[in-house]
């Protein structure tokens, strides 16, 4: 009898063993799911520019044709002659021309811009991962939307309730935030104050719209005192709770919505200058084709 109980009892260690291993499995194939996610939404995001590139491009040789069709035409209506081209006309042909080649030089070079910015985004979520660790904690998100990155931090790990006041552990997940931000100076970030809509009326806070504003000033403040994250960098609002991520009909729903999300915004200035040096540089390059081909 001694014998058969020892046997059941090591056989059940082997069962809960197998199914701690196999949880464990699971888990690292669902970060590992997560992060090819990732970087599937920011190829996409590329795939989709590079769509529109191309779009662009064959409305502009639609435009070209149609002008060539329109110069053809006046040609044979004054001339009577399909072999013999004016040089007027022959002029009409070289400019247009030149100037599909100028187009599609300068679609290339925006192309090019939007690649590298998808190619910064991917980095820098490979950067945020790396910087957060082990991402398994619920509260805490980085995902990809439309080429634009975010940080979503429920309110359970940096707020008690009613409250404004930054918790410890979430210093903690700042910290490492602040130090991915002040690594790539070419960023800057938007920090946004989230509630339910469960109203509130306190000495402190009259309402969501306080209470929101209040808490993203509080996450702004920590990434500018204690981790020296450049002010002029930052934006904090409140966006009480207008944009809600789940329902507020339920508890967990609720739960949700009670977050505060840091939006990394790319420097939409130095991408313009990126694409107006490259529409320059277009130009040049068409300039210099046109005379190597007439000598």
């Amino acid at each position: 009898m001694k014998k058969i109980f020892l046997m059941l009892l090591a056989g059940g260690l082997l069962v809960s063993c197998a199914s701690k291993k196999d949880l464990e499995a699971a888990l690292a194939k669902q970060i590992e799911t997560k992060e090819l996610l990732d970087t599937a939404t920011v190829k996409l995001n590329a795939c989709l520019a590079d769509e529109r590139a191309a779009i662009a491009r064959i409305e502009g040789f639609k435009d070209q044709i149609e002008s060539l069709k329109n110069s053809n035409s006046a040609l044979l209506t004054n001339q009577g002659d399909l072999v013999m081209l004016s040089t007027q006309g022959s002029r009409n042909l070289e400019r247009s021309l030149e100037s599909m080649k100028e187009k599609d030089l300068q679609i290339r070079s925006l192309n090019d811009a939007i690649t590298k910015k998808d190619s910064v985004t991917l980095a820098l979520v490979t950067s945020l991962k790396s910087s957060l660790g082990n991402l398994q904690d619920e509260d805490i998100s980085v995902n990809v939307e439309k080429g634009v990155v975010y940080i979503s931090i429920s309110d359970k790990l940096l707020f008690a309730s009613g409250s404004d006041k930054i918790n410890a552990k979430a210093i903690a997940v700042l910290g490492k935030v602040a130090k991915v931000v002040n690594d790539k100076p070419e960023i800057e970030i938007m920090v946004e104050g989230h509630t339910d809509n469960q109203s509130i009326s306190s000495a402190k806070f009259t309402d969501n719209w306080a209470l929101s504003t209040s808490r993203a000033n509080a996450v702004t403040r920590v990434l500018q005192e204690d981790f020296k994250v450049a002010p002029k960098r930052i934006t904090s609002a409140g966006r009480s709770f207008y944009i809600p991520v789940a329902t507020n009909d339920t508890p967990d729903g609720r739960a949700k919505n009670r977050r505060t999300r840091i939006i990394v915004l790319p420097k939409l200035d130095q991408f313009f200058d990126m694409v107006e040096k490259g529409m320059e540089q277009a130009k040049e390059n068409s300039k210099k084709e046109t005379k190597v081909n007439k000598n």
